[in-house]
Formats: C-alpha cells, sequence, structure tokens
C-alpha cells in the first residue's frame, strides 16, 4: 500500500488541547479527522482549521456511545481505507476538587472513567484495523502526571500536595495501564503507542488555570503521534522526556 498523505484522527478536537493536537498535526500536511460529539462545533472548528489551509473533516463521535464510534470507523474506513494516527484527547474532569475519596460519589467516579478510560479503550479497539493499514501507525493517549502512581506517593511532589482528585488521577492511571497493555499486543507490528503529558495547560477543563497555553500542551503529543520508525513504544511522556509510572 503506498504510504500517501497521512490521515490523523483526534478525539475532543473541537477546543482546548484537543483543538490545537488537530491544528499542528494539519499544518504538517495530514488530514485532520477532528472528532466531536456536537456537529455544530465539530463544522465551527474545522472550519477555523480550514482557514490555515488545513485538510479538515469533522467526523461525530461520542466515546461512550458504541454505535457512535462503530460508525466512525466505517466513514473512516470507507472513505480514506486507513487510520495513520489516533490521538485519544477526550476527557472529563467532574467537580471533585477537595473531595476526600470516601466522600465521592460513585457515579461521578463512573462518568470519569466511562470517557477517560473505558472511551479510550472502545474508540482505539475499533480504529485498530484501520491503524493495521498504515505502514507505522501512532497511538498518543493523552495522559497526565496526575495519573503517576510514583509522583502521587512522592511526598515532596507537587502533585502530592494538592487536594485530593481520586476520579481523575484514577482515570490517568488506568489509561496508562491501557497504553502498556496495548503496546504490549502490538510491539511486533510497525504501531507505537505511548502515553503523553501535555502538561498543566489552561483549558476549559481545569477552569483555565493551567500555567501553559494550548500550543505550548500540544507540543509532546504533536511529536509522539509522528514518530520516526524507531521511536519509543509503551511509554509515559512529557515535554521533559520520560515520566514515571
Amino acid at each position: 500500500m503506498s504510504e500517501g498523505k497521512k490521515t490523523a484522527l483526534v478525539t475532543g478536537a473541537n477546543k482546548g488541547i484537543g483543538f490545537e493536537i488537530a491544528r499542528q498535526l494539519g499544518i504538517q500536511d495530514i488530514t485532520i479527522l477532528v472528532g466531536v460529539r456536537d456537529l455544530d462545533r465539530g463544522e465551527a472548528a474545522i472550519q477555523k482549521l480550514r482557514a490555515e489551509k488545513i485538510d479538515a473533516t469533522v467526523v461525530h463521535l461520542d466515546v461512550t456511545d458504541q454505535a457512535s464510534i462503530d460508525a466512525a470507523a466505517a466513514f473512516i474506513d470507507q472513505t480514506y481505507g486507513r487510520l495513520d494516527i489516533l490521538v485519544n484527547n477526550a476527557a472529563i474532569a467532574v467537580q471533585e476538587w477537595s473531595t476526600p475519596p470516601s466522600q465521592l460519589s460513585f457515579e461521578d467516579l463512573q462518568k470519569t472513567f466511562a470517557t477517560n478510560v473505558f472511551g479510550v479503550f472502545a474508540v482505539t479497539k475499533a480504529m485498530l484495523p484501520l491503524l493495521r493499514h498504515s505502514q507505522a501507525g501512532c497511538i498518543v493517549n493523552v495522559s497526565s502526571e496526575m495519573g503517576s502512581l510514583d509522583i502521587n506517593s512522592d511526598a515532596n511532589s507537587s502533585i502530592s500536595r494538592m487536594p485530593p482528585t481520586l476520579a481523575y488521577n484514577a482515570s490517568k492511571t488506568a489509561l496508562n495501564a491501557l497504553t502498556v497493555f496495548f503496546a504490549k499486543e502490538l510491539q511486533d507490528t510497525p504501531i507505537k503507542v505511548n502515553s503523553v503529558s501535555p502538561g498543566y495547560v489552561a483549558t476549559d477543563l481545569n477552569g483555565h488555570s493551567g500555567h501553559l497555553t494550548t500550543e505550548q500542551g500540544a507540543k509532546a503529543p504533536i511529536s509522539y503521534a509522528t514518530l520516526p520508525a524507531d521511536g519509543p513504544t509503551g511509554g509515559f511522556f512529557g515535554a521533559n522526556g520520560q515520566i514515571a509510572w
């Protein structure tokens, strides 16, 4: 199969880090599939991308809805025949700040995992046959240092001193586990799977309290979405290199 122009699917790509990842991939002449729950917001996003001469198409994709995921995979298969890059960016954070783990509601934990873990699993599983058609596919799971057990258990780390956020942090820990096991399954293929933290970026998810811009936060995910053939797989990385699990 001829490599041709690469195609990338970015989930949750209508705003924030997801949009900026899509934009930075697009200016590298990669066809961008903007995965969104809300088609109106998706259309607005692709108009911005097209204004920069980026080849972008909106794809209806609710990561918590299997029928939506299957329809998106079928559309990509019929239209492009393969997928070269999958960026699992879509994520949520419930308002759990300062809530002790014992006081967290089961519903909030379940809701967080439904998007941040089960959604990533379902999307990755559905897109994997398309990634296998790529000469060198890349999967980037957008994670966070807040999911690092090593950092959270280090009394000297700034994250360990933050108010407890069990649902979000545990979801990112579980996401990292998905990275390890998918990478292990695919170790004898050209497909690379990595968890990548964009850092503390100012987004809607954190009330724009982050100190990094979306442009800065997108740099590490972009690097691991466009790895060379000898690039790493099965790791957890950030802008400054490897992050402890």
